[in-house]
């Protein structure tokens, strides 16, 4: 139970990156398949399920109110360390996915599919600058449903592997103001301030439910396709692991690069790569 909180601190940490995918990482740490079994019979096999889901959330909430405010000065003062770990983490997931597909006939459908799922992580990456004026969060009709709209897109980006629903935000203008209302939402907690607990709760909850109702919707069509197409699906998240280091190189500000903070990356990178298959196992 207390491996399973910390991968989801892990993915919930991953969450809050761009072009990090969490759905990657529960990919490395080798608990996707079962994280997308357990939504879809949620209520078919309900205790088995919430024993299983239920330490994944929490991790994944513990990390999206508490690390968000260590990761912003991580990147800030270790830019390319921060990075490294991060692709180690992604990175170690490889061995898993090749064990998958191993003894299977290589065919050209597979590439295919590899090269699609590949150029759609760069090319959200290329995306990653289109941020422009930052997302009116101010309560109404209207912003409620825009709120709830964008949570069933991030939450469905955040369960494909390799997809950063972070990404996805930062293009719609709604990743910084979100960030910062989890932030201020903690500080209210923390103070006891109501009317600011409220504010923020008309931001979050809407935002929360769309994130629900598009985790569940997104997890019954890759069950599916997992059912159906196991191969070609392994093929494509080959395909999303590869090019997500690239991603994130491409959407990151590294700073000055030196031959200290180069060599300190690959120590963080090994870290994260020997982290990811350990959760794996």
């Amino acid at each position: 139970m207390f491996k399973n909180f910390l991968k989801g601190m892990v993915m919930g940490l991953a969450n809050i990156i761009p072009g990090v995918s969490g759905g990657t990482l529960a990919v490395s740490m080798g608990i996707y398949d079962k994280l997308i079994h357990c939504l879809t019979h949620l209520f078919r096999e309900f205790k088995e399920s919430i024993r299983f889901v239920l330490p994944i959330i929490l991790g994944m909430i513990v990390a999206l109110a508490g690390l968000s405010f260590v990761i912003t000065p991580a990147f800030e003062h270790f830019p390319l360390q921060t990075n490294g770990l991060f692709i180690g983490l992604i990175v170690g997931g490889l061995p898993l996915m090749f064990r998958k597909v191993k003894g299977s006939r290589i065919r050209i459908g597979h590439g295919i599919v590899f090269l699609i799922f590949f150029a759609i992580v760069i090319g959200m990456a290329m995306l990653g600058d289109t941020e422009g004026k930052a997302a009116d969060l101010s309560f109404g009709l209207v912003n409620v449903l825009k709120l709830f709209g964008v949570g069933v897109i991030a939450s469905a980006t955040m369960v494909i592997p390799g997809v950063s629903g972070s990404m996805m935000l930062l293009v719609m203008g709604y990743y910084n103001p979100i960030v910062a209302t989890i932030k201020e939402f903690v500080e209210a907690l923390v103070h006891f301030n109501m009317q600011e607990i409220l504010r923020c709760c008309g931001i979050l909850i809407p935002m929360g439910i769309g994130v629900i109702v598009g985790i569940f919707a997104i997890a019954k069509v890759i069950e599916i396709i997992f059912e159906k197409f196991p191969v070609y699906a392994y093929y494509a998240i080959i395909g999303l692991i590869l090019a997500s280091p690239i991603a994130i190189l491409m959407a990151s500000e590294l700073g000055v690069i030196t031959v200290l903070s180069v060599i300190t990356s690959l120590v963080t990178f090994a870290v994260g790569f020997v982290v990811a298959m350990k959760l794996g196992e």
